[in-house]
């Protein structure tokens, strides 16, 4: 299975274990174990996350500040409303998580159909990131870093390894090298795309993948990771 039907699978057999599951449709796949380890899947993908352009990433916040109107609010951007409502933390922790994840530069009321497909997923991330982790959950993230900058990718990794060690699983379909590089164990699945993929090719700690020549992968972290690949 290539890596998107293989996300969908994996939270869809989550959801059958719930008080609905047997009206969820599963594709085919062998097995997969564990899931008694984790008590919810946050498939978080690049859908969007509003239809109207009255949604935005503020919607939910309610902010209001004597002497500055809504208007003004929603014109800043959202590292600029850090700094005015540092002394409000209920507010300041929703805007945090949107900084945490790379959002610094959004404005509160830029509508939310505008928002590209990752920024769209990265609010949602936001989102999770401002509730209470069990520290059992499952989160599942399609290419998070589309559209960042060197300096937000460091930010969302930052983010994902506090979710890590919360105990909480992060399973993330990226090409970023930096992201891959990072991770505890990766699968490499080709050798090429669509129908000429499917395949895994390899899996284990980065500089495991590095080892196999076979992986295009492998081959492109192997100078980040000072490894040599290992001809067949």
């Amino acid at each position: 299975m290539g890596p998107a039907r293989s996300r969908g699978d994996l939270g869809r057999s989550q959801a059958r274990r719930g008080p609905h599951g047997s009206d969820v449709r599963v594709g085919a796949h062998g097995r997969i174990t564990g899931l008694e380890q984790i008590d919810k899947i946050i498939d978080i993908d690049q859908s969007p996350i509003g239809r109207t352009p009255r949604s935005n990433p503020a919607a939910t916040l309610q902010v209001k500040l004597n002497g500055l109107s809504i208007a003004d609010v929603l014109e800043l951007t959202v590292d600029e409303a850090l700094r005015l409502f540092k002394n409000h933390p209920q507010i300041r922790r929703a805007l945090e998580t949107l900084a945490d994840v790379g959002l610094g530069y959004i404005a509160l009321g830029q509508s939310s159909p505008t928002l590209s497909g990752g920024e769209a997923q990265r609010v949602k991330l936001s989102r999770e990131l401002s509730k209470r982790s069990t520290g059992r959950t499952l989160y599942i993230l399609d290419e998070p870093t589309t559209g960042l900058h060197f300096d937000d990718i460091k930010k969302l990794l930052g983010v994902l390894d506090r979710l890590v060690v919360a105990g909480n699983t992060v399973v993330v379909i990226e090409h970023n090298l930096d992201v891959i590089k990072t991770a505890d164990h990766v699968i490499d699945i080709g050798p090429e795309g669509g129908s000429g993929g499917g395949r895994v090719i390899a899996a284990g700690t980065p500089e495991e993948v590095a080892a196999v020549a076979e992986s295009y992968t492998g081959q492109f972290l192997a100078p980040l990771l000072g490894a040599r690949p290992i001809a067949d």
